[in-house]
């Protein structure tokens, strides 16, 4: 078949993207789709090729600029990009690179049990990587365990997925109140700024290292507990569980017995709501590292036993509430033993998961841009599912949203003159066309996605229109 004639989403074996030879699919998600291939000199085995879903993805250049910076043995190399002319002689950028094979880190914590010292060495890794990153110019933006992998050769961690991540010098994609990331990873700092005024920031969010070392502590507390910590959104019911004399309530140590001491304060450090407090990639690494020399014999036991409740690191689904914030009149007091003793006991009895999955994903809609830079696009990312057809939503700011947007975003395809969407596994919500992502925890979908009637949607984009005017500039930093 001729090139032209190819949909990305799904080439067949033997399809040639630059000197790589396709040999079949190995993960799709919301903006890419990942194919394992092999290049001329096939006796070197498989690689990863990434290949963009929409014409015109700047994610891919910036991915491919910020990895080409990197050299770090628990970042995968990146080996070749370029564009592809796929069908109707649009341009598609990829990627290849070092092909990982291994579980995602939640998926390895259930699988293998591991002890407090192995998930201390395997975090003092993560954190090399992100100083690695850090040290480029680089930002990661998107850590957590679904953007982790354990090569099941040797148990080695990677930092995968760098398609929502930025480095000094590239443009901004977005205009969104907050960069790309996952909104239950987000520090409490993020969402001080976005909620200062109560309304849509003039000027994006800008996370720095300390956002990437505090998206680490989530994955580890959520790896050690099988729970996200309680929300960091300032409105949030549970927002006092963050306050200094309140923490103590919930260590990863309280929540699960079998945890190192040394493990369950080194993760209460990456979650300090203060930034200067977490340190560097640099020093974490360092007090990993120390931390899994030190530990006594306790620090050897398995984690788990098997016999929990719910598997490592997940929980199910659960029915999603809307949660009104407190008067304020009553957050102006101080918490009181018997409200700390609660918080003991929902720790203890594994109910904190359902605390957080109240007001997990806090939808920041933007009227321009919305949802261009928020997913990965690498082996993590969520497959598409066919959704089901939902009646439309307003759209508002608050605190606690659940809408997609009132009207399409600018470069989202509509559905035709009898209201179908006419994409693969798209529905038409609101005037445009989505698609639904096969995600069952909503803590997990991407901020450049949109959670609706309990569901993961993202923009389905149409080729981008012929440029009437002489190209515009934007601001860095998005």
């Amino acid at each position: 078949m001729e090139p032209g004639h190819l949909n990305p989403a799904s080439l067949p074996s033997g399809t040639h993207i630059g000197p790589w030879r396709v040999v079949e699919p190995h993960g799709r998600g919301a903006y890419g789709v990942v194919y394992r291939a092999v290049g001329p000199g096939e006796a070197a085995g498989f690689v990863a090729l990434k290949l963009a879903l929409y014409p015109g993805d700047a994610r891919f250049a910036r991915e491919a600029e910020l990895l080409s910076r990197l050299h770090h043995p628990a970042v995968p190399r990146l080996l070749d990009h370029g564009q592809w002319q796929g069908r109707e002689g649009a341009s598609y950028a990829w990627l290849v690179m070092e092909l990982v094979e291994g579980a995602t880190l939640y998926d390895w914590a259930r699988a293998q049990r591991p002890s407090s010292r192995q998930v201390l060495q395997v975090l003092a890794r993560l954190a090399r990587a992100l100083e690695a990153t850090h040290a480029a110019g680089g930002l990661h933006r998107d850590v957590k365990g679904e953007n982790v992998r354990v090569r099941r050769a040797d148990g080695q961690p990677f930092l995968m997925d760098f398609g929502s991540g930025h480095h000094l010098g590239a443009a901004t994609l977005t205009w969104q109140p907050f960069p790309p990331g996952t909104s239950a990873y987000r520090a409490p700092e993020a969402w001080r700024f976005a909620l200062r005024s109560r309304r849509p920031p003039a000027v994006p969010y800008a996370p720095g290292p300390t956002d990437d070392v505090f998206a680490l502590g989530v994955t580890a507390f959520r790896l050690i507990t099988g729970k996200y910590p309680p929300s960091t959104h300032p409105d949030d019911k549970d927002a006092w569980l963050w306050r200094t004399e309140a923490r103590s309530a919930w260590l990863p140590r309280v929540c699960n017995v079998r945890c190192a001491e040394e493990l369950s304060a080194q993760v209460s450090r990456m979650l300090s709501p203060d930034p200067e407090a977490r340190g560097s990639a640099r020093d974490v690494a360092e007090a990993l590292e120390q931390a899994a020399w030190k530990a006594g014999p306790e620090a050897d036991a398995p984690l788990f036993t098997g016999d929990e409740p719910r598997p490592a690191g997940l929980f199910p689904p659960l029915q999603r509430v809307t949660v009104r914030p407190p008067p304020r009149a009553a957050r102006r007091y101080g918490f009181t033993a018997a409200r700390l003793g609660g918080a003991l006991a929902l720790c203890a009895a594994g109910l904190l998961s359902a605390l957080a999955a109240e007001t997990p994903v806090t939808r920041l809609l933007a009227e321009e841009d919305a949802s261009k830079d928020g997913g990965t696009v690498a082996v993590g990312d969520s497959a598409l599912t066919a959704p089901e057809a939902p009646e439309g939503a307003p759209s508002v700011w608050s605190a606690v949203s659940e809408n997609l947007p009132p009207s399409p975003v600018p470069g989202q395809r509509r559905p035709d003159a009898k209201g179908r969407c006419l994409g693969r596994q798209q529905v038409a919500i609101n005037g445009g066309c989505w698609r639904k992502l096969s995600i069952t925890d909503m803590n997990d979908c991407d901020d450049g996605a949109y959670v609706y009637r309990g569901a993961c949607y993202v923009p389905a984009y149409g080729p981008p229109r012929p440029a009437t005017s002489g190209p515009t500039h934007r601001a860095d930093g998005g």
